[in-house]
């Protein structure tokens, strides 16, 4: 079928909330979009220098090193065993692996694509672009039987819920029922905050927990965005079922759809090294507990935001009344509303600002407070 009309692009509704917050003398905070503002660590900028005699061609599959790579971060960092170099493949940053998916994988019109309630809106648009029906739903029991590809997101976005072993099983169990594939988008995975995953690492939906070893049927995706600043680099990777991995494969190498090979050398080095990760971790903790007691002193209510890069927060009336308030206090942020229709009253804050910044933030919510 032919790609029909699109929804305009939402955040184009922004635009004068942005005007409003950057009219604040003190300057603008903007919370709105994850995207980091910390440097790239050196090694990786070095990795990249060093690999820049990119006279080749590289290779959709990725090289050798990378797979390796990428193989042994998931059994290091995720505790995921059974995966081997015909287990993974790197992609282009996360985003355009989630919007073409359904469509790589042949799902179309009259099939269905489950997503949570709470979702990234690129789930959604995966299913437009490949004609097929988007349905938000975090029940397993909900999900009907036309039903080709289930995603979860843990850490979601915006909401920062983390699936545990049990509902990662539970859901994994319908879907088998149902002949379906199942992806967890585990960008935020690094970021465990409060509860249980303060300490102990968020699951992987490849986790021998959750699959008893049994990688069919079943996906997982992660980008280096976060964990290391990359998000300019465009690395992200998808490991899981051989049989899944080549069909991704294929279409990829037909469309022509390949990581420049530096990045390749750069991902691998950026995967070797835990250091970093810590540090930025640390980083975000730190704002994280200056903006979070601030927010709820101004009258917010922090809900779910165990883990991941937002705070999903609500005043009990229509975000873009609150998207309004914060507006006028310099802030930007996001409205629940383009995060689907049953979070009408939240708005969604990022980690993502500069210490001064995110200390800016704090300090005109508690003033706005007394005020």
């Amino acid at each position: 079928m032919a790609l029909g009309a699109l929804p305009d692009y939402p955040w184009d509704l922004m635009g004068p909330f942005r005007a409003r917050a950057e009219a604040h003398p003190d300057g603008v905070v903007d919370l709105s979009i994850g995207s980091p503002v910390d440097p790239t660590p050196d090694i990786v900028r070095a990795a990249l220098a060093e690999a820049t005699d990119a006279h080749a061609y590289p290779t959709t599959i990725g090289t050798p090193a990378l797979r390796e790579a990428i193989v042994d971060w998931f059994r290091r960092r995720r505790g995921v065993t059974g995966l081997d170099a015909a287990s993974v493949l790197p992609t282009i940053g996360s985003k355009e692996l989630v919007a073409l998916l359904p469509f790589m994988l042949g799902v179309g019109e009259g099939d269905v694509v489950v997503h949570p309630r709470a979702a990234y809106p690129t789930y959604e648009m995966g299913a437009v672009l490949s004609g097929a029906t988007a349905f938000a739903s975090d029940d397993p029991a909900e999900w009907p039987a036309a039903t080709r590809l289930v995603w979860l997101n843990s850490p979601g976005n915006p909401d920062g819920r983390v699936l545990g072993v049990d509902e990662l099983r539970a859901a994994r169990a319908r879907v088998r029922e149902l002949g379906a594939v199942i992806v967890g988008d585990e960008c935020y995975a690094e970021l465990g905050w409060e509860g249980e995953w303060s300490d102990a690492p968020v699951p992987s939906l490849l986790d021998p927990r959750v699959t008893d070893g049994d990688h069919g049927g079943t996906l997982a995706i992660y980008s280096l965005s976060k964990q290391s600043n990359m998000a300019g680099y465009r690395a992200a990777f998808v490991a899981g079922d051989p049989a899944l991995i080549a069909r991704l494969t294929n279409v990829r190498k037909h469309a022509g759809l390949m990581l420049p090979a530096p990045l390749q050398h750069a991902m691998v080095v950026a995967l070797g090294d835990d250091a970093h990760v810590a540090a930025q971790k640390a980083r975000y903790r730190a704002r994280r507990d200056l903006l979070k007691p601030a927010l709820e002193a101004s009258g917010f209510r922090i809900d779910r935001s165990e883990a991941g890069l937002y705070l999903w927060v609500t005043e009990g009336r229509d975000a873009w009344e609150s998207i309004g308030r914060l507006a006028d206090l310099g802030i930007v942020a996001g409205p629940g509303h383009f995060y689907g229709v049953h979070f009408p009253e939240h708005v969604r804050l990022s980690l993502t600002a500069s210490d001064e910044r995110i200390a800016a933030a704090a300090r005109r919510l508690r003033a706005a407070s007394l005020g």
